[in-house]
């Protein structure tokens, strides 16, 4: 399997390729190690940083005291890397530091600093979306491990296609596709169900990846029953992997409750929980990657409406809203639409797209979600209540467009490709 994010940048687009590794029993005791003395650097780092920054916060700002007291200073990068770990792997208690790249602790501390920022804008409101939590002491027990390491580790792709990682051995890379430049990092990854796979970060040229023009355009109106339904009237059907999947989850997570806690036989059926799991999470993955590749390659313009999922996987159609997984397929059709040229467009979540006749605009008002059809009162047309709604949104998304013509495609977040 591959995978990638896509970042875009002025100079180019940073791609991120992932693949299944296969390590030895010896290789994995030392990418165990390596694991952990990232997660020890870390631990202290963050043992050393929490403690002043809340003593801080208790003084309030400086220029609005609300206590008395000195400031501490918060330890930088380079204060931390010198003390937690040039210093710490000469002594005894920290002596197994030497097992992991320095450059991967390095970068663990570059991580922590990262999450720290991202806090610390969230609460300031620079930040967009969600409130982020400080960061958080990591566990041995944490069923997902990463190490990324960077260049200064020396890490090489050798000529009989194995990848080469320092403090862990050759390892065997199933390669599905070429890497398109010379990557910059590589993570190794284990994930919950004790898989391992590497991921390449890659700098490529936009132009290497932009189709020729196609005359056309696209409305998606995305739903339950019906996965999506297109303005041309085609619809895509709902897979529904979760719900094909409950009986044997349900069979898997009974075993795992019955397991006596600590043993080996839970930790074994809790590593066959996160395999049923991560079969529908794959399973679901593929399915947007294959429409999203689609949608994007036959049409110029992609016209989707912006879903408030969050709130709507609060409520009673919760588990098909998370079995659906609308987020990451609009977020798939979005940076396809960029990379390869095309225009992503998303219309607002209060556009009525349910309540306008595509025919002759008029707007009948609200419907509650038992109402799969409805007649115009204007005009007399017969809808589908989906395929109205989709040509409503290609209709909104042209309008859009219309209105703001030099505005260029925006890539989204960031998403996995196959």
């Amino acid at each position: 399997m591959l995978g990638h994010n896509a970042h875009s940048y002025d100079a180019g687009m940073q791609l991120r390729f992932q693949y299944r590794v296969t390590l030895t029993p010896a290789q994995r005791i030392r990418a165990a190690r390596v694991f952990g003395c990232r997660r020890v650097v870390w631990n202290d780092a963050l043992a050393m940083q929490k403690p002043r920054k809340a003593s801080n916060k208790l003084l309030g700002s400086p220029k609005d005291r609300i206590a008395e007291g000195p400031y501490q200073s918060i330890p930088k990068n380079a204060q931390l890397g010198k003390t937690l770990i040039t210093v710490a792997k000469k002594t005894e208690e920290r002596g197994f530091l030497s097992d992991c790249p320095v450059g991967v602790m390095q970068q663990t501390l570059r991580d922590l600093d990262t999450a720290w920022k991202a806090h610390e804008d969230s609460k300031a409101g620079k930040r967009k979306g969600p409130k982020v939590a400080p960061p958080k002491f990591k566990s041995r027990k944490d069923n997902r491990q990463t190490a990324r390491f960077t260049r200064s580790d020396r890490w090489s792709i050798l000529e009989n296609g194995k990848l080469r990682l320092p403090k862990i051995g050759d390892v065997r890379v199933t390669w599905t596709r070429d890497l398109p430049s010379e990557p910059s990092s590589v993570t190794l990854v284990k994930d919950r169900c004790g898989r391992y796979w590497v991921s390449f970060v890659v700098e490529t040229d936009p132009a290497d990846d932009i189709l020729p023009p196609v005359d056309g355009d696209q409305g998606i109106d995305l739903g339950l029953a019906r996965f999506a339904v297109l303005a041309d009237g085609s619809h895509i059907v709902s897979p529904k992997y979760l719900r094909r999947a409950e009986k044997k989850l349900k069979k898997r997570q009974r075993d795992l409750s019955r397991k006596k806690k600590g043993s080996n036989n839970r930790d074994r059926a809790r590593i066959k929980v996160a395999r049923a799991h991560a079969a529908v999470a794959d399973a679901r993955r593929n399915f947007h990657h294959q429409w999203s590749h689609r949608l994007t390659r036959e049409n110029q313009t992609v016209a989707a409406e912006t879903l408030n999922v969050r709130g709507l996987a609060r409520g009673r159609l919760a588990k098909s809203v998370h079995d659906a997984g609308w987020a990451q397929f609009v977020r798939f059709c979005e940076y396809k639409a960029a990379r390869r040229g095309r225009t992503f467009v998303k219309v607002a979540r209060d556009y009525p797209s349910s309540q306008i006749c595509s025919a002759c605009g008029h707007r009948d008002g609200p419907k509650p979600l038992h109402v799969r059809t409805w007649t115009c009162p204007n005009c007399h047309t017969r809808h589908d209540r989906d395929w109205n709604a989709g040509r409503n949104v290609r209709d909104e998304g042209r309008r859009i467009l219309t209105s703001d013509k030099t505005a260029p495609p925006t890539p989204g977040p960031g998403a996995l490709r196959r």
